[in-house]
């Protein structure tokens, strides 16, 4: 990570907006709940309350963030509920601060939604098929295809390489995921990749008084599946969620036609989500925060318990009635 990441002062971080918003602010510079990012709550001398964010160096070049930016913007434009980044004064909406990519968006705040009502569950999906409508406009040339050839094999290659593991569990991590790779490679053939959230958990839909559901976070953002803006919002694994994913379709399929067949991804995707996790923490293991966090990652028991779980999922992948091997 870069220093001056490390370093980012309350001086240096309203120097930066207020050049780039062209806007003078009082001295508020809150800091919120982010790992990944540095992200500050500010204030203008006019009182209007906004949100930066700094980008960690490194992990999005600034075509990626562009992408990212144009989906949420392609939403707004639609009259999606989202909260899109704020043009800068200089054109465009990312800025840049000793080689750190910021933007500036407006304060927005809300609560977890309530999903105890089918009508919740049809809302729900209703807004994802609004998202993934708009996604479908164009592509993004710069982020992540979602697919195991370019994500899941080069994690899992990363995991190996690294030295993580200790042979033996190297063997059975090994194992266990090459016996899903070779089912995931297979059910994606055919399946089309467009434009979605990527992230799309419970705690990323807020519900705002008197306006509905929001969505944020797009950080994440991918050319992937649609299905996966779906499975991360069940609350089980997919031959125990049925009545939910029955919902959520009923609502999605009034703005935008859903690929049944993709359903059969479910538990292979979560397989490959936990793969990526793995992933991204062993790319952050000299981060300090980050081992404070998790002090026992990478440890014997550490790789028992993941690997386990990777082999409770394999299962589960196999006993998926719509995957029948």
């Amino acid at each position: 990570m870069s220093t001056s990441f490390d370093n980012l002062t309350p001086d240096r971080i309203l120097d930066a907006v207020e050049f780039g918003m062209d806007t003078s602010f009082t001295g508020l510079t809150a800091p919120l709940p982010s790992y990944i990012n540095r992200v500050y709550e500010l204030q203008s001398v006019a009182g209007e309350r906004l949100i930066a964010k700094f980008y960690r160096p490194g992990r999005w070049a600034r075509e990626a963030l562009q992408d990212e930016h144009d989906f949420v913007l392609d939403c707004a434009a639609e009259e999606i509920p989202v909260v899109a980044p704020l043009e800068l004064a200089g054109g465009g909406t990312i800025g840049e601060c000793d080689g750190i990519h910021y933007s500036v968006f407006p304060k927005k705040s809300g609560r977890e939604m309530d999903l105890h009502t089918d009508e919740g569950w049809r809302r729900l999906g209703s807004l994802i098929g609004r998202i993934h409508l708009a996604g479908s406009r164009r592509e993004a040339g710069n982020r992540l295809r979602m697919h195991p050839e370019t994500t899941t094999i080069p994690e899992i290659g990363q995991l190996l390489a690294g030295g993580f593991m200790s042979p033996h569990q190297a063997d059975r991590f090994k194992g266990v995921t090459s016996r899903i790779v070779e089912i995931a490679l297979r059910e994606f053939e055919g399946i089309e990749l467009q434009r979605i959230h990527g992230d799309c958990h419970r705690a990323n839909i807020l519900e705002r008084p008197d306006e509905g559901l929001m969505v944020i976070d797009f950080d994440d953002m991918v050319m992937g599946p649609p299905v996966q803006d779906i499975w991360l919002l069940l609350p089980d694994h997919a031959n125990s969620a049925r009545r939910e994913i029955n919902l959520i379709l009923e609502g999605y399929e009034q703005f935008l036609e859903f690929d049944d067949q993709s359903l059969r991804l479910v538990e292979i995707m979560r397989a490959m989500r936990i793969i990526y996790f793995l992933a991204w923490c062993s790319t952050q293991i000299d981060d300090f925060k980050f081992q404070s966090n998790f002090p026992e990652w990478g440890g014997e028991m550490f790789w028992q318990r993941e690997i386990a779980d990777l082999e409770h999922q394999y299962h589960a992948i196999l006993n998926d009635e719509r995957l029948k091997v």
